[in-house]
């Protein structure tokens, strides 16, 4: 006779056997894991026509979700980049721009003031101290809003230790100057050589590097949301497949819940697209229509800026200072090369304007320029006769004379300055329609997502309900 045996049972009893089983039979089997019941509760109810209705529904509407959710997420890192690109890397590249021309501007004032001899005028002054106080007020404001870009800060800094120099040394020109003692112009001369090697080369810097955010930012904006079309597509087709199958199941055309979550998708995924297109195109039009010619407008005027300080310091040095070759010079040689890139940068100028009004002050600018450089050659005949005075008055003008090279320059410098605000305007209106266009698509689509989802669940649903 077989002899079984049997476990203990906890407590130290011994465990009876499974009721109904047979004396000797092995043990059943312990649970699996939860994972593992759910899996073989999902294979069990897609064998039943209700258990494939249940699993379609939830995959319907976590792709509807997952697309409404992938649009906001693209969506909003655009529209960010977007308004980035209008109220943030814009202005600070503009503000980084009229660092670089007031500094300019400051030397011109201050070359033009020295000029003018012990009684500098008025305005003269006062322009230079506005170029240098908005100067240093731009300082502050890139310092606390560039964030953490490293070239930026370390030009700011830069800026922000030799300006105070610059000035030191001006101020040392103008008072030596006064007294009427040669040596004002060797304080000049210095601060020019300053500001032409340290002070205008690290704000250039400065331009380019936030130049350069801006056009991430605009690259960021423009980017093509490929992953949120994609998850679009992918749910609009599962919808498209899920109304096929319960057509050829049931004969039935139309399931009102399917139908309008595949048209809440589809109203998504238009609204994406056009909404993209529209931002894409504004901001492009922004950037070549209005940062380009901001850029070469800025340019343009920089170099006017400098080719006028280096006409008035000719007059200055007296040929105190030689160009490279030992024979020229060296301002009267960096005044002409200054005016070769105001004119390049004009004819880009030209070419890039794109309306009647950008184009008018351009092209009363290209005409001064003509002028200048006429009044300019007459002067600098003047001055190598050794008719010092007649020079001077050439070149800075009087009270009863109108048609020196510096009427000339600040004919061309009021034109470049309106073309410049044209140009920020029309900037300012092409961003601000691109940034729109993408203006309320993240709360839409998360909206017609959640709507979409509940729809495609309700149509599943109905349908479940006939197998009750």
């Amino acid at each position: 006779m077989a002899i079984t045996t049997r476990a203990p049972a906890p407590g130290g009893g011994v465990s009876a056997p499974p009721a109904g089983a047979p004396a000797g039979a092995p043990e059943p089997p312990g649970r699996g894991t939860a994972w593992a019941e759910g899996v073989d509760r999902l294979r069990e109810a897609a064998t039943t026509e209700p258990g494939r209705l249940r699993i379609i529904g939830a995959a319907l509407a976590a792709l509807v979700v997952l697309f409404g959710a992938v649009t906001v997420w693209e969506i909003s890192d655009r529209a960010t980049a977007a308004d980035d690109v209008v109220g943030h890397s814009q202005p600070l590249s503009a503000d980084a721009a009229s660092i670089y021309r007031s500094l300019a501007d400051a030397d011109t004032a201050s070359s033009s003031g020295f000029l003018a001899g012990a009684q500098e005028p008025r305005e003269v002054r006062q322009r230079y101290e506005k170029d240098i106080a908005n100067a240093s007020r731009l300082l502050v404001s890139a310092a606390a809003n560039t964030g953490a870009g490293v070239d930026s800060r370390k030009e700011i800094a830069l800026l922000g230790e030799e300006l105070p120099r610059y000035t030191g040394l001006i101020e040392q020109a103008r008072a030596t100057n006064r007294q009427g003692l040669p040596l004002g112009g060797a304080y000049l001369r210095y601060a020019n050589e300053r500001m032409s090697t340290v002070l205008l080369p690290a704000a250039q810097r400065l331009y380019e590097a936030e130049t350069g955010r801006l056009y991430t930012d605009y690259d960021d904006a423009r980017s093509w949301p490929f992953a949120s079309i994609g998850a679009g597509l992918l749910g609009i087709g599962a919808l498209a497949w899920a109304q096929r199958r319960n057509y050829r199941r049931t004969h039935r055309v139309f399931n009102h819940g399917l139908v309008a979550a595949t048209a809440a998708s589809v109203v998504v995924l238009l609204w994406l697209v056009v909404g993209t297109t529209v931002a894409r195109s504004g901001l492009s039009e922004a950037r070549s229509d209005g940062q380009e010619s901001l850029k070469v407008l800025n340019d343009a005027r920089i170099a006017s800026l400098q080719a006028r300080a280096n006409e008035n310091l000719t007059l200055v040095a007296r040929g105190a200072v030689l160009a490279e070759d030992k024979k020229s010079d060296k301002y009267d040689v960096d005044y002409t090369k200054n005016m070769k890139e105001l004119d390049a940068g004009l004819s880009a100028a030209l070419r890039l304007a794109d309306d009647d009004s950008g184009e008018e002050p351009v092209s009363k600018a290209v005409a001064g320029v003509t002028q200048w450089k006429q009044r300019h050659a007459s002067a600098r005949e003047s001055d190598m006769r050794g008719d010092y005075d007649l020079a001077l008055v050439q070149v800075v003008g009087d009270k009863d004379q109108k048609d020196s090279s510096g009427a000339s320059f600040d004919t061309v410098d009021a034109s470049l300055e309106q073309a410049v605000v044209h140009e920020q305007k029309e900037f300012t209106q092409a961003a601000r329609g691109g940034l729109g266009a993408l203006g309320g698509l993240t709360t839409g689509a998360a909206a017609l997502a959640v709507v979409g989802a509940a729809a495609a669940l309700l149509g599943i649903g109905r349908r479940l309900s006939e197998y009750r």
